[in-house]
């Protein structure tokens, strides 16, 4: 993610910010990918805190206005977690706009999202995060770490965040977008496998009888079935490009550094550069986390196997909407 600077005083801000240092009230634009004065902020500014000019001639903003169902207000903290998975929304939307997807240039189809709790006024309700026909589904409860922090001992997983389920469940709407293209289903099933095979069933095989990522998969999970390595792949490389963009917006650098590499991360049409770069960024902060005992930036291993599918969606994303 860039930094940002104040339309008013030139001063640093972040991409959550809505106020500046110098008091100065201000909103993000995704069109321009840039911090301009709050002159027509989203409707759910007071609300929940979103930090992003309102879409067209008013109200609602880009990312607010794929959301279909909020969680039971009148449950519980709903209302926060409410607000929480929305700013990882907006994060994860800002990355895919510096690609071009989801702008005024980008005529296809939007996702639309529920964003549900486990706390409703009748009690307690089972939500299942998932995608299905251009409908995301997010559990606002584990915008709370505690529950994050227990599924993913539970799961057995490394990594469990807000904006990881966001690029996750996008990587499946994503899929909806891209398959209609030529020589995409070809491509995509050397790489994947074929996406036609029993979901339900080899969700049921890989729980049953779990399998380590090995070379070829970036997760364990993206084993279960081609969508799920689809999806999980994706999502790993907007981790990546997102790591070494903000890397590069604080000014960070390493030693060995490419000098002829390219400035901004989401420009680079070398997958294997930017991967290369990227980890190399994370074990230099994983060393610095563990310094204070903190986990690893980014706990993964790219295998050898998941390089060319990295690239193939690469390829496809920054062809952007």
């Amino acid at each position: 993610m860039q930094i940002f600077a104040c339309p008013d005083c030139g001063g640093r801000l972040y991409f959550r910010n809505s106020v500046c240092g110098c008091g100065t009230a201000v909103m993000f634009d995704p069109e321009t990918h840039s911090m301009r004065l709050a002159d027509r902020p989203c409707a759910n500014r007071a609300r929940i805190g979103c930090n992003w000019a309102a879409a067209g001639g008013g109200g609602l903003c880009r990312s607010c206005a794929m959301t279909q169902v909020v969680p039971d207000l009148d449950a519980g903290d709903n209302l926060d977690l409410w607000a929480e998975t929305e700013r990882a929304k907006r994060w994860m939307l800002a990355n895919l706009g510096r690609w071009g997807w989801f702008g005024a240039r980008d005529p296809g189809p939007r996702p639309v999202f529920r964003l549900l709790s486990e706390q409703t006024a009748r009690g307690a309700a089972n939500v299942v995060m998932g995608h299905a026909a251009g409908v995301i589904t997010i559990n606002v409860a584990e915008a709370r770490e505690p529950v994050r922090a227990e599924r993913r001992a539970d799961l057995g997983e490394l990594y469990r965040t807000m904006l990881g389920h966001m690029r996750h469940e996008m990587a499946h709407f994503l899929f909806t977008r891209l398959s209609g293209e030529a020589g995409f289903a070809e491509g995509f099933r050397a790489l994947f496998g074929d996406e036609r095979d029993d979901y339900a069933a080899a969700l049921a095989r890989h729980y049953a009888a779990p399998r380590p990522a090995g070379p070829d998969h970036v997760t364990a999970y993206a084993t279960a079935h081609p969508h799920e390595d689809w999806a999980e792949t994706l999502a790993h490389l907007l981790h990546l490009t997102d790591l070494l963009d903000s890397a590069g917006a604080v000014g960070m650098s390493l030693p060995s550094a490419d000098p002829s590499a390219a400035p901004d991360a989401y420009a680079e049409a070398d997958t294997a550069a930017l991967v290369s770069r990227a980890v190399a960024v994370a074990i230099a902060v994983n060393h610095v986390n563990r310094a204070l005992d903190l986990p690893d930036l980014y706990p993964f291993v790219i295998g050898p196997g998941v390089g060319d599918k990295l690239a193939f969606i690469h390829r496809r994303l920054r062809r952007g909407g």
